[in-house]
């Protein structure tokens, strides 16, 4: 019998890294809309390049979210505050452009009360990887 070998590789970035930044604001997104309406449906993506954020996505909820007051708090609090840092909060171009969950995509996801669990599909499919550690108190890595 052979063995197959293959090289498997996974990327992790530092704090400040734009994909840590679009990671804060899609999960700020993800936040505001929960919490005025917990059956909110949230893909939200989030992407930058200098002085620039993009979300977009698909959301459907109640909730009256303002998008850009979110991206630019979120980037205020990280430390997007100079152009010297390649972003600033208060005067980057902010672009939103969110829709409502497609009518295909939400046949087949929802239902997760009313349908047996093996008809209920999933919407987004992805790998994670990481690990709890005891180094912060909230049991994540410290990212340096």
């Amino acid at each position: 019998m052979a063995t197959e070998t293959f090289l498997f590789t996974s990327e992790s970035v530092n704090e400040g890294h734009p994909d840590k930044l679009c990671d804060q604001i899609s999960d700020a997104v993800l936040d505001a809309c929960l919490a005025q309406d917990p059956d909110s449906k949230v893909a939200c993506e989030t992407c930058t390049k200098t002085n620039m954020v993009m979300v977009f996505g698909e959301i459907t909820t109640k909730a009256e979210v303002d998008y850009e007051k979110i991206v630019r708090e979120t980037c205020r609090s990280i430390g997007f505050i100079s152009d010297d840092v390649g972003l600033d909060a208060d005067k980057c171009k902010v672009l939103v452009n969110i829709e409502q969950q497609s009518p295909d995509i939400a046949q087949g996801v929802h239902g997760h009360f009313t349908k047996r669990p093996e008809e209920v599909g999933a919407g987004d499919q992805g790998h994670m990887f990481g690990y709890a550690t005891d180094e912060t108190p909230e049991y994540m890595p410290l990212s340096h």
